[in-house]
């Protein structure tokens, strides 16, 4: 069993219509057609939202795609419409909230990886391979790879894991044309990004994209290159053949599996509130990534 500890309740608003809760957003669609993307503090780990929340989570992740969006604008544009918080909303939807236009979503995943660690390095464990791709012998964990790899999943619900697929199962399921696309897209986009990171101290390992259509024309969605959708590093920690210390909810995940949360994640029982300290030490995180790559100070 997982999922959500305790579902939220969703914030009505006259004039918009709730669509969705999910780990982090509340999604809503206005009388024209726009939808309200609300990035909340809720945090999730180990297949299940948590009950504690992240103080000034959304607005970071919110605040943080934004940046990365204008980075990307000449590669592929992005689905924002307005940061305008709409009509009788919470005041507190304020910098955490985007106006997007709809898009014909793609149930693809769309991951680059220019790191072995996560999935990809138990999968290369047991076959030395990742989504069907020959790596060369003598990778280890958090290894570079030889050149970055685009290896597709499929989008799961809350409380499931997303599945891991072959770039051959994506061709077969969207077509070979729109494959091509989003395989092209997500490489040139985590290219720009890796080089970006890196000229502030930061590897960025692996990240996950989603995409739509509109009009034909492809368009990319949701949140972009935050520390909930991609794995970063400090470079000058960065050490192959064991795990690294990262800008992301490690800290949450070490706990939960650790003694001191009292928790078994492979029973039917909903994970324990989080300590105090590991909610503030997370907050940093986040707050020390944002402030690293933006080169600008959170308020």
């Amino acid at each position: 069993m997982s999922g959500f500890v305790t579902k939220p309740e969703p914030v009505q608003v006259p004039g918009l219509v709730h669509l969705h809760t999910g780990k982090v957003r509340d999604l809503y669609r206005t009388g024209s057609g726009d939808l309200v993307m609300v990035a909340s503090d809720r945090t999730s780990a180990h297949d299940w939202v948590l009950p504690n929340e992240i103080p000034d989570k959304g607005r970071i992740l919110t605040q943080l795609s934004l940046w990365w969006f204008e980075r990307i604008a000449d590669i592929v544009p992005n689905h924002v419409v307005s940061t305008e918080v709409p009509a009788g909303a919470p005041a507190d939807w304020k910098g955490r909230t985007l106006v997007c236009r709809s898009l014909e979503m793609i149930p693809v995943e769309a991951v680059a990886r220019g790191y072995l660690a996560g999935s990809g390095l138990t999968e290369y464990e047991e076959s030395r391979t990742v989504c069907g791709i020959a790596l060369p012998e003598g990778l280890e964990n958090s290894s570079e790879l030889p050149a970055p790899i685009y290896t597709p999943a499929l989008k799961a619900e809350v409380g499931e894991h997303d599945e891991n697929v072959t770039y051959e199962e994506t061709a077969r399921r969207i077509g070979a044309e729109l494959a091509n696309r989003l395989r092209r897209t997500t490489l040139d986009v985590y290219a720009r990004a890796r080089d970006i990171a890196r000229e502030r101290g930061i590897i960025l390992a692996d990240t996950k994209f989603e995409f739509g259509l509109l009009d034909g024309e492809l368009v990319i969605g949701d949140e972009v290159l935050t520390p909930d959708s991609s794995r970063y590093w400090p470079a000058d920690l960065w050490q192959p053949g064991r795990s690294q210390p990262s800008f992301d909810k490690q800290l949450i995940r070490d706990w939960l599996v650790s003694p001191a949360s009292g928790w078994d994640r492979y029973s039917e029982e909903p994970p324990p509130a989080l300590p105090a300290e590991i909610v503030e030490q997370t907050r940093a995180k986040y707050i020390e990534v944002y402030e690293r790559l933006t080169g600008t100070t959170w308020a």
